[in-house]
């Protein structure tokens, strides 16, 4: 027993050292980027605070126990408890959530509303980290050779456009590199720091709370809008979370707690120190901690940092659509693999170029990362504020924590969260409305496709046919049994399907072998192989047949399908032909939506991508029967 553990233990370490690097790469990139901005725009025109001693440590202050309390007290050590099922994000915790028993209706609703508009905030995070973040890596030319000026925002948009252009080959190759990069980078901000610290060991005495008590009584208003500047030291802190499926918890704690967290307080520290004894150096502090031959090769390292931290936002972004079209939030959107081997790699086309497309509008449109960050802050602390109502919810319901308890705790997190959201509000005429109605937007699509799936569902519920009338009014002299299996796609599991009736009303047709397939995604991310299929025979050759996939996956439904061979279910891919329903919407005289509502999702229907491709059907055995649905 003893030979055996010891063989296993080092194993398991490797695993979580291998897993702590890659979450490096994947996870921290936004945060970690972090530093190449936020001093500079703590102490920006937009704020007013100069960088006095006083100043400084106070600021400093601020971001040390934003980082503690936020990152690692809320984040790291209370809602990366919320898992479902080793998932996180905004719309996992909303599921595990809503799935709690004994909720009255109205606040399930509740929690899905807050759901929906913590992936919509989510959405306009997506586009402005990217901006944000390569701008201002590119702008460290400014300081190595202030004439290439001009060209900062050129090369900023190639590198954009290359990062976007190059997603639909998938990131499994370039990948392995982004651990290693950015453990280098974070060196490298943690060797930046120290030179300054060691010059100017009383910097460190910013880690007292006191300066930031000091600092907000001394400066009042001036105080909270820096709060605004604040929150970029904390952008990036939702990822930890979000990502915590990919990599499991322990490795993201290990690599926070030990390097990501260290690093950063001493960049951010190093840049205060510089600030001490040149307070010019607020016009780039980052940039100015290194010497100057060290400005190119760091500028090339700060900008491969922020396309990684870009990349994880795209990847965020690919994995937060699929979510929400497989829990109905979101039409179906066209999938493409980029990886075979790789769980999660996907390439969603529609969505990577509406992204580079936003975030070109808001480099050309803002010019500067001083400008930007003016917009950044209100979505990112809007998500965060989202998932501490959400997980306080699940504390009390779920975890059964006592009301002493739980109220001090998520109080406090939900009083920081919306004094960040507040301070940030303030900037909302500076460029902040940007990402408010890029939300509001997201949210609306969201919205109305929910509402819409719910009355076209209603609908087709009045006009369906119980399937023991169908079989029992089955003429075996009148109806043609083709050899073959016949497979139909319903959403009614108890109800014949419109496609199955129009075929036996027009062409008199019935297979061999009919199977009725329901698709479910249950508020799960992943659904074992034993809980996959459940099925019912139903005589005359009929099968009922629901398949289960967690809202992290992808259907593949000829796959699953061919696995039920051995239990009773006839499948021969040659053999086999999908009928699916392609509806069409009109209005009724009894509408169930609003007017604004209903034209909104006839037009959202109109791209939805289609159900064949959405499940994986082989386009040579698919058959498309039209139908016409009043709403």
């Amino acid at each position: 027993m003893t030979a055996i553990g010891s063989v296993e233990q080092p194993a398991a370490n490797k695993r979580t050292a291998a897993l702590t690097l890659a979450a490096l790469g994947v996870v921290f990139g936004d945060i970690g980027t972090s530093p190449l901005y936020t001093v500079k725009e703590c102490f920006s025109e937009y704020t007013g605070i100069r960088p006095t001693p006083e100043n400084v440590m106070g600021i400093l202050s601020l971001i040390t126990w934003a980082l503690i309390m936020i990152v690692t007290v809320k984040y790291v050590a209370v809602v990366m408890r919320a898992d479902n099922k080793g998932e996180g994000g905004v719309l996992a915790l909303m599921a595990l959530v809503s799935r709690q028993t004994n909720i009255p209706e109205r606040r399930r609703r509740i929690y899905l509303m807050l759901g929906i508009a913590g992936a919509a905030l989510f959405y306009g995070d997506c586009l402005l980290t990217p901006a944000i973040s390569v701008l201002s890596a590119v702008e460290g030319l400014n300081v190595a050779a202030p004439a290439l000026q001009p060209l900062v925002l050129p090369i900023a948009l190639g590198v954009l456009v290359g990062l976007f252009a190059v997603q639909r080959f998938g990131t499994a190759g370039v990948g392995r590199w982004f651990g290693p990069i950015t453990l280098l980078w974070f060196v490298v901000l943690f060797v930046l720091g120290i030179r300054q610290i060691v010059d100017h060991p009383g910097i460190l005495m910013a880690l007292s709370p006191h300066h930031a008590v000091i600092f907000t009584r001394d400066n009042g208003f001036i105080a909270f809008l820096a709060l605004g500047a604040v929150t970029l030291a904390v952008t990036g802190a939702e990822a930890l979370y979000a990502d915590m499926g990919h990599f499991g918890a322990k490795p993201i704690r290990r690599a926070w707690l030990g390097l990501v967290l260290p690093a950063l307080l001493v960049n951010y520290y190093g840049q205060g120190a510089l600030l001490l004894t040149d307070p010019t150096a607020i016009t780039n502090p980052f940039f100015k901690l290194a010497p100057d031959w060290a400005l190119y090769p760091l500028v090339g390292l700060a900008t491969a940092a922020t396309v990684i931290a870009s990349q994880a936002t795209i990847s965020g972004a690919f994995s937060m659509a699929t979510q929400a079209s497989l829990l109905g939030l979101s039409p179906r959107v066209h999938i493409q693999h980029t990886s075979a081997s790789e769980f999660g790699q996907v390439y969603l086309p529609v969505v990577n170029w509406l992204q580079l497309a936003g975030i070109v509008l808001l480099v050309l449109a803002f010019k500067s990362s001083s400008n930007l960050a003016a917009a950044y802050g209100i979505a990112v602390t809007g998500t965060m504020l989202v998932t501490s109502v959400l997980v306080f919810a699940l504390a009390v319901r779920a975890w059964k924590w006592p009301w002493q308890v739980s109220i001090p705790v998520f109080g406090l997190f939900i009083v920081i969260d919306f004094s960040l959201l507040s301070s940030n509000m303030l900037k909302f005429f500076d460029g902040g409305w940007v990402p408010l109605v890029i939300a509001a937007m997201s949210f609306l699509i969201m919205w109305s496709w929910l509402r819409g799936r719910i009355a076209v569902a209603a609908r087709e519920r009045e006009e369906s046919l119980p399937l023991e009338a169908l079989l029992d009014s089955i003429n075996p002299g009148r109806v043609h049994r083709p050899q073959g299996t016949a497979v139909y796609l319903t959403a009614f599991s108890g109800n014949a399907p419109r496609c199955l009736l129009h075929n036996l009303k027009h062409n008199e047709v019935l297979h061999e072998h009919v199977v009725l397939l329901s698709v479910e995604v249950p508020d799960v991310p992943f659904v074992s192989p034993e809980n996959r299929s459940q099925i019912s025979h139903l005589g005359k050759g009929v099968h009922r047949i629901l398949l289960r996939y967690g809202f992290m996956e992808q259907p593949d439904v000829p796959r699953d399908l061919d696995r039920l061979a051995d239990k009773g279910v006839p499948f021969d891919p040659m053999r086999t032909s999908y009928f699916v329903g392609r509806n069409s919407f009109a209005a009724s005289s009894k509408p169930l939506l609003p007017l604004w509502q209903r034209k909104l999702f006839l037009v959202l229907s109109r791209f939805a991508a289609s159900a064949a491709d959405f499940f994986g059907l082989p386009a040579n055995r698919v058959v498309e029967l039209g139908s016409r649905i009043e709403i």
